[in-house]
């Protein structure tokens, strides 16, 4: 009931964490008056789509109006965005895997965060955000705010595998077909897909591990030395994703290459079979023009047996020319 109250407001999750792993859910109305014990942290997921969401956060989140702005623009890629008082903006991308839609399509999620809130904001679901409620309604979620940021960068990491996964796996089938099958080739616009689904990836991959490459190095001083490791090794996971999507471009590259090698091999064949019946058919063609033409003086014209003596002759050039082809190896 208090999470349908919430969402009238636009509030997705208000949570409490008590810095033992759990939380405790608060009402939009408790917002106002809330005070927090010296090891809780407050975490308030909302609604970008929702206008009261902009009313909240203008004028009662206590930021100021260029955090807003960057908050709520429409759109945004993967960023950090340093603010007084050790607080921060970080606008990550997750995969989409929402029904009906492209991975390649990443969701944003928008990050305010200081050493004891954090306000993040959506505006289609997210399957990181749901493992993470769960995971505090289990007592093991994070214990606080540096905790909890950390885990969303971390579930929005782990999810690219999967896709990233998929698509070298489809690669693999396909280059083993072609290894294997002669004459075989992949679908023009099936390669054309999976290299945009790569590049679409890479977009928002490449900055991602940047912002996580930075945090390791200057992260806010209410975020332990082993925050630190863990952000240099979604670094490294995203590095190696990105070397992957890298390595997938090209291998479309090629496929598209034998594509075009064997489009090229069938249609050279086929000229050269056009080539050598023609070779072969044109003196044919030439002497039955010539013996076609209706003026006095034709040989064999008055002979019964004219007729025979041109298919001979005519199938004895055919022959030579046969044998000819064999000899200079054009057959």
């Amino acid at each position: 009931m208090l999470e349908n109250d919430n969402a009238d407001w636009g509030l997705v999750h208000a949570l409490v964490l008590d810095g033992q792993g759990g939380a405790r859910a608060v009402a939009r109305a408790d917002l106002v008056h809330l005070q927090l014990a010296e090891h809780e942290s407050l975490w308030l997921h909302w609604d970008r789509g929702q206008v009261r969401t902009h009313a909240w956060l203008r004028e009662e989140s206590g930021l100021n109006a260029f955090s807003c702005d960057l908050l709520l623009e429409e759109n945004t890629r993967p960023r950090l965005v340093p603010l007084p008082n050790a607080r921060f903006l970080l606008f990550l991308r997750g995969i989409n895997l929402n029904p009906g839609a492209q991975p390649e399509d990443m969701v944003s999620v928008r990050i305010f965060a200081e050493e004891r809130r954090v306000i993040s904001l959506r505006l289609r679901s997210l399957r990181a955000t749901e493992d993470l409620v769960a995971r505090l309604a289990a007592g093991e979620g994070p214990r606080n705010a540096a905790d909890l940021v950390l885990y969303l960068a971390e579930r929005l990491t782990e999810r690219i595998q999967a896709v990233v996964d998929q698509l070298t796996e489809t690669l693999d089938t396909e280059e083993e077909r072609v290894d294997s099958e002669d004459g075989y080739a992949p679908e023009h616009s099936s390669l054309l897909h999976l290299r945009r689904r790569s590049a679409g990836l890479r977009r928002f991959l490449a900055p991602q591990r940047d912002l996580f490459a930075l945090l390791a190095r200057n992260c806010p001083g209410w975020f332990s030395n082993e925050h630190s490791h863990y952000w240099n090794e979604l670094n490294n996971s995203l590095t190696r994703y990105l070397e992957e999507l890298e390595l997938n471009r090209e291998r479309v590259a090629l496929l598209i290459e034998a594509e075009q090698r064997q489009l090229s091999e069938r249609m050279n064949r086929t000229m050269y079979r056009f080539g050598v019946v023609t070779g072969i058919f044109l003196p044919i063609t030439f002497i039955t023009g010539l013996l076609g033409m209706n003026v006095g003086g034709l040989p064999g014209a008055d002979n019964s047996a004219g007729f025979l003596i041109t298919c001979g002759v005519t199938l004895a050039v055919a022959v030579g020319q046969w044998l000819l082809y064999r000899q200079l190896r054009w057959l």
